[in-house]
């Protein structure tokens, strides 16, 4: 029996943590971050419960759409507003909230397996 690597992800990959942020490839991302198979931007947003479409702009702005939106909503899981969430499934687009440590982890898995996905990544504390 052969045993081979899974192949890595391609695109901006988070490396580890850096205070309240990121670590993305080469380069220390402070805060928030938005992440798609294309690139790797300092995202500033609102309050969880705040939320709104126009906060999914650049996450949306894929073609194609995304499968779904990873959201890590900082050190706590919080709920996105029910609003936003039925914005989003009215587009075809998911919304998967959790804690923003496991957000960034299940990013590189996600993208390991050449999911099509965003996330929006609030700081870690």
């Amino acid at each position: 029996m052969r045993m081979e690597r899974d192949p890595e992800a391609t695109g901006p990959l988070i490396r580890g943590f850096a205070g309240r942020g990121y670590r993305v490839d080469d380069r220390v991302h402070d805060g928030g971050m938005l992440l798609t198979p294309e690139r790797a931007i300092d995202w500033v947003a609102p309050a969880v419960d705040l939320l709104t479409m126009a906060d999914m702009e650049g996450a949306l702005a894929l073609s194609p759409l995304p499968e779904f939106i990873l959201l890590g909503t900082g050190a706590q899981l919080a709920r996105p507003p029910v609003d936003l969430v039925l914005a989003l499934e009215a587009l075809g687009v998911g919304i998967e909230a959790m804690d923003s440590r496991a957000a960034a982890r299940a990013w590189g898995l996600l993208r390991a397996e050449q999911r099509w996905i965003a996330a929006l990544l609030y700081p870690l504390s």
